[in-house]
This record gives C-alpha cells, sequence and structure tokens, in this order.
C-alpha cells in the first residue's frame, strides 16, 4: 500500500516463528480480527473504494487510458496463489518482464496514477480478497506469484510469512516502506516474522494507527 523508498535498515528482529498460543486466545484474536476486517471493510472502505471507481471512470480516458483495474497473481496465506485487485496506475503492458531484483517502472506509471499511488486509493480493490478471505487489512504484504517463488528458494523464512492472511497494510510498511529486490525481502521477512509472533490487538492497533498517521501526512511507509 506504501510505495515510497526509505534507507534500507537492519532490523533487530529474529526470523522465528510465532510462538505458541492458546486455543481460546487465537480462537478469539482470530474472531475480532477477522470481523473488524468485515466492519470496516464494508462500512467504510468498501464505499470509499465505489466513490473512487466512478470518479476514475471519467477521468480516466484524459489522464489514465485504459482498464479501471489491474488484477494480479499473487502468493496468499498457506503459500496459495490468489488474484488481487487494484486501480490500474500504470500504462497496460503485455505481460510482467520486471525480475524480482528490477526496480519499479516508473515511466509507465501515468499522471492520475502518481497521484492515486501518492493518495494510497489504489489499494482500495483489495477490499474485494478482504471480503472473500483472501487478505486482511492488516499482515504481510502478498507479493507477485513469480517473484513470490523466487523468494521462497533465495530468502530464508519466507515461507513462513505466509503463515497468515496477507494484509493491505502491515508491519513491514510501516517499518520499512516499498521494498524492491532479494536483499531488501530479506529485512521485510524478519519484520513480517516479528509481527506473526508479536501478533496480537495491541500489534494491530499499533500498524492500524501509523498506517492512518502516514496517509494524513501523505508520507509513505
Amino acid at each position: 500500500m506504501f510505495d515510497f523508498e526509505v534507507p534500507e535498515r537492519d532490523l533487530p528482529y529474529n526470523s522465528v516463528g510465532p510462538p505458541p498460543r492458546s486455543t481460546l486466545s487465537g480462537f478469539v484474536f482470530a474472531g475480532v480480527k477477522r470481523t473488524f476486517d468485515l466492519v470496516v471493510s464494508c462500512a467504510i472502505l468498501l464505499p470509499l473504494a465505489l466513490m473512487c471507481a466512478a470518479g476514475l471512470l471519467l477521468l480516466n480516458p484524459f489522464w489514465n487510458r485504459g482498464p479501471l483495474l489491474y488484477s494480479q497473481r499473487r502468493m496468499g496465506r498457506d503459500c496459495r496463489p490468489f488474484t488481487a485487485y487494484k486501480f490500474r496506475t500504470m500504462r497496460p503492458a503485455p505481460e510482467i518482464r520486471r525480475t524480482a531484483d528490477c526496480p519499479l517502472e516508473e515511466e509507465r506509471i501515468t499522471p492520475l496514477g502518481r497521484f492515486l499511488r501518492r493518495a494510497r486509493l489504489d489499494e482500495l480493490p483489495q477490499i474485494i480478497n478482504v471480503l472473500k478471505g483472501e487478505m486482511s487489512l492488516i499482515g504481510p504484504r502478498p507479493d507477485y506469484i513469480g517473484h513470490a517463488r523466487r523468494f521462497l528458494s533465495d530468502v530464508p523464512g519466507y515461507q513462513e510469512r505466509h503463515a497468515v492472511r496477507p494484509g493491505i497494510s502491515g508491519w513491514a510498511q510501516v517499518e520499512l516502506g516499498y521494498i524492491e529486490g532479494v536483499d531488501a525481502t530479506r529485512n521485510k521477512v524478519r519484520a513480517d516474522l516479528h509481527y506473526i509472533a508479536n501478533a496480537g490487538f495491541a500489534m494491530e492497533a499499533r500498524i492500524v494507527w501509523r498506517t492512518l498517521s502516514v496517509i494524513a501526512r501523505r508520507g509513505g511507509a
């Protein structure tokens, strides 16, 4: 959800899986988290996404010519692929040729698309994925399936980060920002495993607060 660069740094997190959680506490947390996802998505984010879609249908022919939505296969919970949706911000291309180590194709971003990225509106269609149960509002960001398959073999702990639903925002995003390349992904994985190991209401609230703060100041994380 956040696409600006910050200096890469080493994170003081251990690359370990989540600690044992009692059946009752785990059930309560999972139930409340899923309820929060559905309530916020239906009451706030889905209406906002529909309003944005209506506006983009009018503006795209002038500043972002092409389809309204962009879909991409990404790696989800338990490493299963799913189709994630975004408002399109780049000129259409016949296929993805960018490798895991290639930088973002800035030259393909349209003027309106750049605004959508800065305003964090391009990720709103992923509410569809949240409602389908493929994503959560908070969790590790899902990677493009082609890149994710490489990370599985090259980045320790990458498979373990898929023990939970991926999210629209997450701890790695508010800590590190936009991540590119295999080396930077190692830091992202450490942050994601830290989130999973410390999953709970306090961690969720902290990420929500920091996400809203980033959006409010139109910065990035």
